[in-house]
Order: structure tokens, then sequence, then C-alpha cells
């Protein structure tokens, strides 16, 4: 009778598995551009920029919505806001002046939350920032996490009912921390209503891409990889989008 039991709990197993993995890969054969997705003017695309962002994080999805305005009609207006105008360092080094504070900046349409050295720890504490990114991505059309960032956006209540991801070494802490979170593992990217939560390191172009061809069509995605000398290819990337 165990052995049978046993049997039976490896089969269940195996098709929980299988299910979870063909769940992913049906997403990449869908036509993701809808006539209706596309904007009929400039969107506004906040990129949150604290002390330690990760270069990579920061400039994937800078570089890719910038690059929007030489595709599409009305392409995206990028810039960087943070707590203050004062420069902000990056993890890697680098210092960059913000261009808006929190005080200042304008409309966001699309909220991009790129990881940072503490948004596992301190960052949760920080009230100006939970309560900044909670107004402006409750407002906003869609948010974007890179990496660590889905902490902040889950802090902030905005990731509550639906599924998402996070870095991968990081799922285990993230299940931890918000264990009423359905959280995804082994994609680059999950989109689920307004949000994309991402992997993020190099895989940060992904989901970056992906809100392009979301928008704007696949040629407008194609075009904006070609400059960058990306190959993009939605089908051959691993996503969720759940029905």
């Amino acid at each position: 009778m165990n052995r049978v039991l046993f049997c039976l709990a490896v089969f269940a197993l195996a098709v929980s598995c299988q299910t979870s993995k063909e769940e992913t890969l049906m997403q990449t054969s869908i036509e993701v551009f809808k006539a209706e997705n596309e904007p009929d003017e400039t969107l506004n695309v906040g990129i949150l920029a604290i002390n330690g962002v990760y270069n990579s994080e920061l400039m994937a999805p800078y570089d890719i919505f910038q690059h929007t305005i030489f595709h599409t009609h009305k392409g995206m207006k990028v810039f960087i806001v943070s707590p203050t105008k004062e420069a902000i360092r990056t993890f890697e080094g680098i210092n960059l002046i913000p261009d808006y504070d929190f005080e200042d900046v304008p409309e966001i349409d699309v909220l991009v939350v790129p990881s940072a050295e503490h948004n596992m720890d301190t960052d949760l504490e920080d009230e100006q920032l939970i309560s900044f990114v909670k107004e402006k991505g409750s407002a906003a059309r869609y948010i974007m996490s890179l990496c660590d960032g889905a902490f902040i956006l889950a802090q902030a209540g905005l990731l509550d009912g639906l599924k998402c991801t996070t870095f991968p070494s990081d799922i285990d802490r993230f299940k931890e921390t918000f264990p009423h979170l359905d959280v995804r593992k082994d994609i680059s990217f999950v989109h689920d209503g307004k949000a994309i939560t991402s992997a993020g390191g190099a895989k940060s172009y992904d989901p970056a891409l992906y809100l392009v061809e979301y928008l704007y069509g696949e040629k407008a995605a194609i075009g904006v990889g070609k400059g960058l000398v990306i190959d993009w290819k939605l089908e051959e990337i691993d996503f969720v989008i759940p029905q």
C-alpha cells in the first residue's frame, strides 16, 4: 500500500511540474499585441533610482524604453526619479543626477522599480519610499520590477493577488517575506494585471522589450532590439501571462 501511495505521489508531482512548464511555454505562442493596448499619447516612464541601485536593472529598461521614440509614433518619455535631487551612487559606483524628486515628479504611466542593494532589508522599512511606490504604482497604467525590486512592489501591496517572480536565488526569501504571494520561478518574467515582475540581471531586457511589443507591436520591439544588437524573439522567452 505504501509503495502504491508513493507511486501516486510521484506521478502527481510529475503532472504538476509538467503543467507548470506547459503554462509557461503556452504563453510564448500567443499574440501579446492588441490594437487597444497601443497608447494614443506619449507615456511617461518613471524609473525609480535610489542609492545602491544596480546598473543592469537600471539601464536595461532605460535603454529599451528610450529607444521607442525611433520605432513608434509617440514613443516614451523616460526619466529617473529619486527621493531627492541629490546625486545617487549605483552599487557599481556610477554617480547619477535624478531628473525629479518625489515632490516634483510628473504623472507616471509606467513605474519601473529596479533592484537596489537593500531592497530585501532596510528599504522595506523606508516609509517615504514605500508610500511613494504605493501611490505612484497604484495610479500608473503599468508597474515593472527588475530583480529584487519585486520586494518593494510587494511591500507596497501592489502584487497582492497576482502571480509574480524575482531574482532566482532570492525566490525563497521572497516567499518567506511575502507568504501570501503566488511566486513563480525558472522564468524570465510574469505579466499579471498591470504588474510585470522579472528575474533581472542580464534578463532585464526581456520584460522591457515585452512591454514594447505589448504596447506597440512586434515590429517596434524587434526594431528597438536591433538598435541594441538584441535578436528579439518573444517565442524564445519563458514567461507567464495568467489566463
